[in-house]
């Protein structure tokens, strides 16, 4: 790459933010998305989510079990140009939304080995909930660094103050509000703009539309203005903001890139209430995209040869069509429709004439993209969630490690003639990371066991074989609570214990399942020489 692609090609990357959304089920996720479409122009009106009779669902929804119960079960990337009122520039937002319901976390953190930021999500009347504190732990481990929206503030809910206390006690991130509402929540009129030393700048104040479906009218006012307008609950925000730097919970670049603190927003997703506030902080914070480390700890730089690490795999978007598209996230170098790439775990060559961007059921095709940008290949039935592609240097990036499943059932064909199809199916899910398949000869390849984090996921394995295989499966639930890695050498030892059973995952990983944690604990106790490894996301058992 010469010195003028090099120069071109950091100025897309420098443009980039590229962030998830994380939280608790029913905190707003959905809207949030919706709403920073509407403020980026990408749609004219938001809908709302919960599927109620009349209203429309979120354009990021698109499997119909996501519709009738009102939930996102697939992460959705969205591309969008915004333009910063506060410095002029023009940025590219990669939004990567992702499953709000608990059942779904492990694609949640899939895709957080994608997004360079993320957005806390925290509903103003609940506070942190063991959902978005399990994902918080993934960004830190991660080294993700994370803005926090209290939202629904138009709703009843906590004192500001007692939720800042509340994030700084449970997760020991230090909250530092950029923006402070004027209002009790369910009375939300604005926004406080904090400058440095939490002296007030401006009070941004905002006007309902009709359901919240237009973008928010603003008026800014200067702080007399806004005493004379708000009085008493203006002179609240005042003292708060005071009292805040007066605990050294001002905002510190150095300090957010590190982990150390987050800027905090309040807001109003469903009213569009400080999402513009969300987005000029976002553009203006978080980090652009940087380079990252391989298998072998070398690092593959943004101005390096083109790669990309495959977090999500996803079948059935359209209807019409058998398709199965990968989401890449570029880690360096310039993506150009139709070049042919190496797929680092097989070393063949893998061709990229489809490739799109997706949002909800609408495609775009893409001829460009940068490190940052989500990308997604379409008939791509070699690739699986944590695979990389590369051209020139060989590179392979470390893969995506597996939560620890809770939830264990044994999987039929409800008619032997459907085998073929079924067979067909169980690979599909598999490889797409919507459930983990395990096996072992006892069993057979006829009643293989699924293992998940959640049960909603046997729901939509249902629910896609009959609507993507024509095959009516069974379930049966098994009698399992807990999973462990083991090796070859404690397997058969293992195996002959009672409460125990010994599967092979479809990675190859071998794992042992034990029906409760005293069986676990007795184990362990008598035969301390058995391998028992505790998996990524397992509570405490």
């Amino acid at each position: 790459m010469d010195a003028k692609s090099v120069e071109a090609l950091t100025h897309e990357v420098a443009r980039r933010r590229t962030f998830a959304v994380i939280s608790h089920p029913d905190a707003g996720k959905s809207t949030l998305t919706e709403a920073l479409a509407l403020h980026a122009k990408v749609i004219s009106e938001a809908g709302a989510i919960h599927g109620k009779a009349g209203r429309r669902s979120t354009v990021s929804d698109w499997m119909e079990m996501e519709k009738a119960r009102g939930i996102s079960v697939s992460s959705t990337a969205l591309q969008f140009n915004y333009h910063s009122d506060k410095d002029g520039s023009d940025n590219v937002v990669n939004l990567v939304d992702t499953p709000g319901h608990s059942d779904f976390s492990e694609d949640t953190y899939r895709v957080l080995t994608a997004v360079d930021a993320a957005v806390m999500l925290i509903d103003a009347a609940k506070g942190l909930e063991p959902q978005t504190l399990k994902l918080f732990q993934v960004c830190r481990h991660r080294g993700i660094p994370v803005i926090t929206v209290i939202n629904k503030w138009d709703r009843p809910g906590r004192a500001p103050l007692e939720l800042l206390d509340e994030i700084a006690e449970q997760i020991g991130l230090v909250p530092t509000p950029l923006f402070l509402p004027v209002g009790i929540a369910g009375d939300f009129r604005g926004l406080l703009r904090r400058g440095e030393d939490g002296v007030p700048e401006e009070y941004i104040r905002f006007t309902r539309t009709a359901g919240g479906a237009k973008i928010a009218p603003e008026e800014s006012l200067d702080p007399a203005a806004a005493a004379a307008r708000e009085g008493e609950e203006w002179e609240t925000a005042v003292e708060e903001s005071e009292l805040l730097s007066a605990t050294g919970q001002d905002h510190d670049q150095e300090m957010f890139l590190a982990g150390q603190t987050s800027p905090v927003i309040y807001a109003s997703a469903m009213l569009n209430f400080g999402v513009r506030q969300l987005l000029e902080t976002l553009v203006s914070l978080a980090p652009p995209p940087h380079g990252r480390e391989d298998v072998n700890g070398r690092s593959r730089e943004v101005a390096d040869p083109f790669s990309a690490v495959v977090f999500k795999v996803q079948a059935g978007m359209d209807a019409a069509h058998r398709d199965r598209l990968a989401f890449m996230r570029i880690v360096s170098g310039v993506f150009e429709r139709g070049m042919v790439v190496t797929h680092a775990q097989t070393g063949k060559p893998f061709a990229t004439k489809y490739a799109l961007t997706v949002f909800g059921r609408e495609r775009t095709t893409v001829d460009n993209a940068y490190p940052g940008d989500v990308v997604g290949l379409v008939n791509a039935t070699a690739l699986a969630p944590g695979h990389t592609l590369y051209v020139d240097r060989k590179v392979e990036f470390p893969p995506i490690p597996s939560f620890a499943p809770e939830h264990f059932a044994i999987l039929r064909a409800q008619s032997a003639s459907k085998y073929k199809q079924f067979r067909r199916a169980v690979d599909q899910l598999d490889s797409e990371g919507v459930v983990q398949v395990l096996r072992n000869d006892i069993r057979g390849d006829a009643s293989p066991v699924l293992a998940a984090v959640g049960p909603m996921q046997f729901e939509v394995v249902s629910a896609r074989m009959k609507a993507e295989f024509n095959v009516e499966a069974v379930l049966e639930p098994l009698g399992y609570s807990i999973a462990r890695r083991t090796d070859a050498a404690s397997a058969e030892e293992l195996g002959r214990q009672r409460g125990v059973e010994v599967f092979t995952r479809s990675d190859g990983v071998l794992l042992a399942l034990v029906t409760d944690k005293w069986r676990l604990q007795y184990i362990e106790k008598e035969m301390p020489e058995l391998t028992l490894e505790t998996l990524i996301g397992a509570g405490a058992s």
